[in-house]
């Protein structure tokens, strides 16, 4: 098959963007129902984080089977069979007369989720093959993924304050519908030259690994940190991360290839994207409960409220995309890390009686931040990584970032609920202190790892591995492409 005209690829990337939009929506519209979800249904402020991660850990542990199977029997039938799961699962938490269900049904829609951010990625990554185009797209790709993150709050709020918490779910399903008719019409099919065999143990230690360590992180203030539970679920956690590592590093097809971690360019982007989401999922966590909780502002009202976060997104977004193309991913990461430290700490100082223009003010910074972060990191994940695999070097990264929102929700929920005395209205502030400075510190980590992994030594290490680890033949639609 020849290579695709322009039009076409542009569809392809738009239609993409479509199905990755809602899954990024997902991923934050559902905070600001919180409150509403958790008066309606009694639920208490470890069972909303569940609500939250247990989409996340379902989301991170199958993201890697998903973009493996993509390159073995086909992206685009994968892609499609995402959007049926997760318009499925949206329609039954819509509908959930209790908050278990809802997280059970809030697991299904992930199992759903997972297929679609790395295979549509690995589908742009095949679909343009010329470098700086291939950078272009991905910064539209990750434009499109911040600004679904940005939206949620404001899109979210309107829908609880008009309609209700259940309509946040309703929004997913006609998108998702459309979305799988239209890559029926217009996205080609595309797989690997090497099918990867199937990685069970691997895929096992794995989901054992983030189930059990965001157990212990959220249970653990309300059970103790001495409590047998806990105690084993940390444990558990350690001792399935040891064999995850060692067994990977032996098997031949493994789940995750350990080699790609030789690229420290690659390294430093998985570790900034697990920092970043970490950062984003953990505020707005948190400032779901300060607008609602301690201001008594509406859903509308707090989401609003975000929208200059979300502007700043969605702008810097594609600019840093474009700044990936030409002049490589350190310029818009130091300034995404720079802005998210600068913005954590503006949170840190906000009250109760704190202004709406300091509100404001700390929003738009941290909106600069992320606006900046996410193309770079997209970029990274797949750039000198082999074609073939590009479903698996797209989902590390995507799991990265899910990992990331997992912890972030976790610790960060868990550090500020240890520390609240007496109500939440009154309590929140004193504890949440604590919560911004470690997003803060966040911040500042992932700036130093930004400059030393994408600096002359890094740099260097990457050729290398580059030189060492062949870029191997994609096929798409049964027709061999180039992979540069």
């Amino acid at each position: 098959m020849p290579e695709l005209d322009q039009r076409r690829k542009m569809a392809v990337l738009a239609i993409c963007c479509m199905g990755l939009f809602i899954v990024g929506l997902d991923n934050t519209i559902v905070n600001l129902a919180l409150p509403s979800i958790g008066n309606e249904l009694q639920a208490s402020v470890s069972s909303l984080q569940w609500v939250i991660d247990a989409y996340t850990v379902v989301l991170a542990s199958f993201l890697m089977l998903a973009g493996s199977t993509g390159d073995r029997i086909g992206r685009k039938r994968v892609f499609q069979t995402g959007l049926v799961l997760f318009s499925l699962g949206s329609l039954l938490c819509s509908i959930a007369p209790g908050i278990g269900l809802l997280i059970v049904f809030r697991m299904l829609q992930a199992v759903g989720g997972s297929m679609l951010n790395p295979v549509a990625l690995s589908i742009i990554t095949n679909v343009f093959m010329d470098r700086r185009e291939r950078a272009k797209a991905i910064g539209v790709w990750g434009a499109v993924v911040g600004l679904s993150w940005a939206l949620g709050p404001v899109l979210g709020g309107l829908l609880v304050d008009s309609i209700g918490w259940r309509s946040v779910f309703w929004i997913n399903v006609p998108i998702g519908l459309a979305a799988v008719l239209l890559v029926a019409r217009f996205v080609p099919e595309s797989r690997s030259a090497r099918p990867r065999p199937i990685d069970p143990v691997g895929q096992l230690l794995l989901i054992v690994l983030l189930a059990t360590l965001t157990y212990g992180i959220i249970e653990a203030p309300g059970q103790g940190i001495e409590s047998p539970w806990i105690v084993a679920s940390f444990l558990v956690a350690v001792a399935s991360a040891i064999a995850f590592v060692s067994y990977e590093k032996r098997v031949d097809e493994p789940l995750l290839n350990m080699r790609f971690f030789a690229s420290p360019p690659f390294t430093g982007a998985t570790l900034i994207a697990i920092g970043s989401f970490a950062v984003m999922s953990g505020f707005l966590f948190l400032n779901a409960l300060y607008l609602q909780e301690v201001r008594g502002y509406s859903p509308l009202h707090a989401g609003l409220l975000t929208l200059p976060m979300a502007v700043m997104t969605g702008v810097l977004a594609p600019l840093s995309g474009r700044l990936v193309g030409t002049h490589g991913p350190r310029i818009p990461l130091a300034a995404g890390t720079v802005a998210i430290t600068a913005g954590s700490l503006l949170l840190s100082v906000l009250t109760a009686q704190s202004s709406v223009v300091e509100v404001v003010l700390a929003y738009t910074v941290f909106g600069i931040g992320f606006g900046f972060i996410n193309p770079p990191v997209s970029n990274a994940a797949v750039s000198g990584m082999p074609a073939s695999q590009a479903g698996v070097a797209a989902a590390v990264a995507s799991t990265s970032r899910q990992v990331g929102a997992t912890l972030g929700v976790a610790v960060l929920g868990s550090v500020v609920t240890a520390r609240i005395v007496g109500p939440l209205s009154t309590g929140f502030v004193a504890a949440a202190h604590l919560g911004w400075l470690i997003m803060a510190g966040t911040g500042a980590a992932m700036f130093v790892i930004g400059v030393v992994t994408t600096g002359k030594w890094g740099m260097r290490k990457a050729q290398v591995f580059d030189e060492e680890f062949p870029q191997d033949v994609p096929v798409a639609q049964g027709v061999a492409v180039q992979s540069r």
